[in-house]
């Protein structure tokens, strides 16, 4: 598992040399939308987030992510390949309760860090929107567990989702092919495995819903609701609660690039209070010719 980590955060740092983004940056909430066949979409940002809690570990703070990379493949006109994760976390500990598992932190040391998970994804667009129907797809995939519990951040889990994808623009469609507003959401489940009881999982549902408002050609604001919801009806097992955040920010377009930034507010009692998040996406023309 450590070897494969390498691999992968190598094949990371060769795409984040050639150029800078994520699938709708600074959203999480995924789109319909493929990336065209043949091209990747690579986005590169870093994350700032206060009073972040780690409810497994005890640990409390504000937690910095460096490198939070998405490699997106078009392999088909309606199939995309997702590879994304974070080069590394930095928590500032303001505060330690009792851990769960053996912490590899000094006891009166003030942070740690850590390599963030990867997850392996792959989007299918189902059905195109029409005038009056929305445009469908679906996106399945699974976390790997390369975070090391014992630092304090990750759980070092499998976790398996997938959900249902749903768009609809309206208004105008301008120069750039872009539409006025476009808004979609999704809704699934994550199979999340229980780090510290055998045999138990949480299936927790996942939920997003976001918005892109253009302004210009340049210029756009965005905005969304996303999380994942405990489905248990007494406490989730510890490393499974229920998550939430509001993002609110922009996207600007330059010198073919796209930056973007965005305002966070958490929206549960298990999510970071508030944070901000800056990045840059670039897409690449073809590059390779899928299989026929």
């Amino acid at each position: 598992m450590k070897f494969s980590a390498k691999i992968l955060f190598a094949f990371f740092s060769i795409f984040a040399v050639c150029a800078v983004q994520a699938q709708q940056r600074p959203l999480i909430t995924e789109d319909v939308d493929i990336v065209p066949t043949g091209a990747v979409r690579i986005g590169v940002g870093v994350d700032f987030m206060q009073n972040a809690k780690f409810p497994l570990s005890g640990l409390r703070g504000d937690l910095t992510r460096v490198g939070v990379v998405q490699l997106s493949a078009g392999f088909a006109p309606n199939v995309q390949i997702e590879l994304e994760g974070t080069l590394q976390n930095f928590l500032a500990v303001d505060s330690r309760s009792a851990s769960a598992v053996p912490l590899d932190i000094a006891a009166n040391g003030n942070s740690t860090n850590d390599i963030g998970d990867i997850t392996l994804s792959a989007k299918i667009k189902l059905k195109n929107e029409t005038k009056n129907l929305p445009s469908i797809g679906f996106k399945f995939g699974f976390q790997l567990p390369n975070t090391n519990q014992s630092r304090g951040i990750g759980t070092n889990q499998n976790n398996i989702f997938g959900k249902v994808l749903i768009g609809k623009k309206f208004g105008k469609t301008h120069a750039n092919g872009q539409r006025d507003l476009n808004i979609f959401g999704n809704l699934g489940i994550g199979i999340l495995p229980a780090p510290i009881e055998r045999f138990t999982q949480n299936d927790v549902l996942l939920y997003g819903l976001a918005g892109i408002f253009r302004v210009s050609d340049r210029f756009n604001i965005v905005s969304e609701v996303n999380g994942r919801l405990s489905t248990r009806s007494g406490n989730a097992p510890l490393g499974t609660e229920s998550q939430g955040e509001f993002r609110l920010g922009t996207q600007i377009r330059a010198s073919g690039l796209r930056f973007d930034a965005a305002a966070i507010l958490g929206l549960t009692k298990f999510s970071p209070r508030s944070g901000v998040t800056f990045g840059v996406t670039y897409e690449t023309p073809a590059i390779f010719a899928p299989a026929k």
